[in-house]
């Protein structure tokens, strides 16, 4: 059950504090807040979208029996992403055969046509993501898909600020290659000028100078 509105403007310290407190369904809240960056965590580590699943809710789980271990130096957000990382880390030890990734929902409000370039776009990025080295991928994922800052990086994957910064430069060096190489062998298709929108030209001018 969804908890009140109201509960939407507490900081997560307040809600551990109250989660701690006895208000144990309240940490429902902090799942819902936190999903996406933990799964973007998980998932820049571990590439089996069942095992990042089983990952997230073992390290939510552990989060949720530790919550009397978290001091408040750090923020809580960070705190939970760092118990995410080492289960995954963990879990990557033993990791089966990787699986494929999980694809957004198309926008309904997209044309068939810029929904096919869109997942054609994903697809391409997901890939070039996915061949990273591990410690580039991971400091990539952190800063520049889930926005962290270079100092929550580093205390997230206990690092310090200048290797963050040289790994999210290097992981963007290395993802520039790797798109320009799978796409240059396509630059010959592209804007491409269908039979049936080079018809719909022509007659559009031949209209209009008069010729039928």
């Amino acid at each position: 059950m969804l908890q009140p509105a109201s509960c939407d403007s507490l900081t997560d310290e307040e809600i551990v504090d109250r989660v701690r407190a006895g208000d144990r369904a309240l940490f429902e809240l902090i799942l819902r807040r936190h999903n996406e960056r933990i799964y973007r965590t998980v998932r820049s580590i571990l590439r089996d979208e069942a095992e990042v699943e089983d990952a997230m809710q073992q390290a939510y789980v552990d989060a949720f029996a530790h919550l009397g271990d978290f001091a408040g130096r750090a923020r809580f957000s960070t705190w939970l992403t760092r118990i995410a990382v080492h289960e995954a880390l963990a879990r990557k030890r033993r990791q089966r055969p990787e699986g494929e990734l999980m694809t957004n929902l198309p926008d309904p409000n997209r044309s068939p046509e810029q929904r096919t370039q869109d997942a054609e776009t994903q697809k391409l990025l997901v890939t070039a993501i996915d061949e990273l080295p591990e410690h580039f991928r991971t400091v990539f994922v952190l800063r520049a898909v889930q926005g962290l800052s270079v100092e929550e990086t580093a205390e997230t994957l206990d690092l310090n600020t200048e290797t963050v910064k040289t790994r999210l430069h290097r992981a963007r060096g290395l993802l520039q290659k790797a798109i320009i190489a799978r796409t240059e062998p396509a630059l010959a298709r592209a804007l491409p000028f269908p039979d049936t929108r080079c018809d719909r030209v022509v007659a559009a001018v031949l209209h209009r100078i008069g010729v039928q």
